[in-house]
């Protein structure tokens, strides 16, 4: 309940900052206060923590992305979460142990591995107060949605050399082919089943809104589960499962109801699990402080500032390596679009582009359940080398990440003249027209339908015309070209904001009679709802 409170305390502090600060950090500090003054001692336990918060985030990230976006950019995002993922580890495995003599190479790379991928959870929070390009992130969403299983499976063999002294290159590339190929699978097969069965139920049965929402809330838990059973990535068959139940969503026929309510039971989800992770990273932090001074003694030294320059030259060194493999990258591509003729670039875009991208690399619950499945003792029932240091390096990297983006990105976005995105505007009218004129057409046959042999006839055709006259006008405005085209959108904003402000009357009005009680409860809410709905529409 204490963790709970301080999610819900730290969005009303986020916004009475007068600073733009992230939600995560509020969190992690409020974690931290805590962790100080309350008697709240939560003992994470890995897998567990893995299991209750990856499976649903990343899940529903999977189902909200943008998916012709991540088409799209689908290299870009391939070569980031494999590519980039492999060149972290090795670079920044060798650079650790240089850097850190006393830590072993084996758990060197093990700790590469645990910083590598980056967070979707991390991602989205710093995206909600720092105006990030759309284009860049969807890369960085898709990113961070796939680079989980080529991170944990790098930990998984750098912790087996640690503990055995051997490595087989052979055995982990073929590992790591069915742990991605298998958890994909099983993502996608378990979402089409349950969707499958369920559609079934709902037609011969009807459909229990209750049970439709349960069944979207355990779906993420059963891939991961099943994937895990067959030693698969249970983190990307939890993405697999979210990115398939976008598309059996569309082909389904749920109700309306049903689907403004799973949304909702979501939203709460997402922000729920969001905030609970940072808070319990900053409840972890007085202990892992506490431990400093006899930490530091790991690596040859006393004064604990040195574990300060540690982090910071792993965060440096991951920015370093991220901005060389972006501007690498974009330069392959430019060459070969130029060679191939399908792209003509005559300018490079500003380098605060790639620094901006560089700097986004944020890391966050991936890395610190990472860290934590570090085992404790050697088969030989020794303790884990350097156990202590590779946790707390890996907490420190999180928060420097956290910061470093909340503080550097804002610079390197402001005045950035971004490369021309395609504007959807032309797609979204276009559908809005046929969509409107299939709903003229299906009025005019039911209007004829209900009216036929009725001698008050007149009644429906009224109705009908009246109905259609809006859909009408929809195809108008949205079909106008040029100087009418700008006329017909700003009439439209204008009806929308006084269609607004009506709302807010009658909200008002109908208020005023449910709290003077001279209209029912179960009316009033009922109105308020309606009023409700019309108004998020509206807003959209």
């Amino acid at each position: 309940m204490i963790l709970l409170v301080a999610v819900v305390v730290s969005g009303a502090i986020s916004r009475m900052l007068p600073f733009s600060a992230p939600a995560p950090l509020v969190q992690i500090a409020l974690g931290a206060m805590v962790g100080l003054v309350a008697d709240v001692r939560v003992e994470l336990n890995p897998e567990l923590f893995l299991l209750l918060f990856l499976p649903p985030l990343l899940f529903l990230d999977g189902w909200r992305i943008p998916k012709d976006e991540l088409f799209q950019d689908l290299a870009a995002v391939t070569g980031l979460a494999l590519g980039l993922v492999l060149l972290t580890v090795i670079g920044m495995g060798f650079f650790i142990n240089w850097m850190i003599p006393a830590m072993p190479l084996a758990v060197a790379f093990a700790l590469a591995a645990v910083v590598s991928p980056t967070d979707p959870i991390a991602v989205s929070a710093i995206a909600a107060r720092v105006p990030i390009p759309k284009r860049m992130m969807h890369i960085l969403e898709g990113e961070s949605l796939l680079n989980d299983a080529s991170g944990l499976v790098c930990l998984r063999f750098a912790v087996a050399a640690a503990l055995t002294g051997s490595f087989s290159p052979s055995a982990a590339a073929a590992s790591f082919l069915w742990t991605a190929g298998a958890g994909l699978a099983v993502g996608v097969f378990v979402t089409l089943a349950v969707t499958q069965t369920k559609a079934w139920v709902s037609r011969i049965y009807g459909e229990d809104t209750g049970s439709q929402v349960l069944v979207s809330l355990l779906i993420p838990f059963a891939a991961y589960l099943l994937a895990e059973e067959v030693h698969a990535s249970g983190i990307l068959a939890a993405v697999a499962a979210g990115v398939t139940m976008s598309f059996a969503d569309v082909a389904s026929e749920a109700m309306a109801a049903t689907r403004m309510r799973r949304n909702s039971v979501w939203d709460m989800i997402q922000f729920t699990l969001n905030g609970i992770i940072f808070v319990l990273l900053g409840e972890q932090l007085p202990r892992i402080l506490a431990s400093a001074r006899a930490t530091v003694q790991l690596t040859d030294h006393v004064e604990p500032w040195w574990l300060s320059v540690y982090v910071l030259a792993i965060v440096a060194g991951l920015v370093v390596l991220r901005f060389a493999w972006v501007w690498v990258s974009f330069r392959l591509t430019l060459l070969r679009r130029r060679r191939d003729g399908t792209a003509d670039v005559p300018h490079s875009p500003d380098w605060r582009l790639f620094a901006a991208m560089s700097a986004a690399g944020v890391r966050g619950a991936i890395t610190l359940a990472g860290v934590l499945t570090l085992p404790l003792a050697m088969a030989d029932g020794a303790a884990f080398p350097a156990r202590d240091l590779a946790i707390f390096l890996a907490t420190g990297v999180i928060i420097v990440s956290l910061v470093l983006a909340s503080v550097v990105l804002p610079l390197l976005l402001r005045g950035l003249t971004m490369p021309a995105e395609p504007s959807k505007q032309a797609e979204e009218d276009r559908a809005r027209v046929l969509a409107a004129e299939a709903a003229i057409r299906a009025i005019e046959s039911t209007q004829h339908r209900l009216a036929e042999g009725r001698s008050d006839a007149d009644i429906f055709a009224a109705a009908g015309a009246r109905i259609m006259g809006i859909y009408r006008q929809r195809i108008e405005s949205r079909s106008r070209q040029g100087q009418a085209g700008r006329d017909a959108a700003q009439q439209e904003r204008i009806e929308r904001e006084l269609l607004l402000a009506a709302v807010a009357a009658e909200r008002g009005v109908i208020a005023e009679h449910l709290r003077e009680r001279r209209i029912g409860s179960a009316a009033g809410h009922k109105l308020i709802r309606e009023l409700d709905l019309i108004e998020v529409r509206f807003k959209g």
